[in-house]
């Protein structure tokens, strides 16, 4: 697949998975989180903002990766 398609294929997939991470971690944040003490409040708020930038990663990666050379 030509670079040029990964990455426009890549930059959906990252604009829906920033949405569907923060609808996401709402859902959470106001289902579980508001209840826990402070310190634990915090830490899960760190997690849920931050841990969204590992498949980010993984996925710009990918769309990143060099075009094979052509056989012929």
């Amino acid at each position: 697949m030509p670079q040029r398609i990964r990455k426009l294929i890549g930059t959906v997939l990252l604009l829906l998975l920033v949405v569907v991470w923060a609808l996401m971690a709402m859902v959470i944040a106001q289902g579980r989180v508001t209840g826990l003490h402070w310190a634990w409040q915090t830490v899960c708020y760190v997690l849920l903002g931050g841990l969204w930038t590992i498949p980010a990663a993984l996925l710009i990666r990918w769309m990143e990766r060099a075009d094979k050379p052509r056989q012929g």
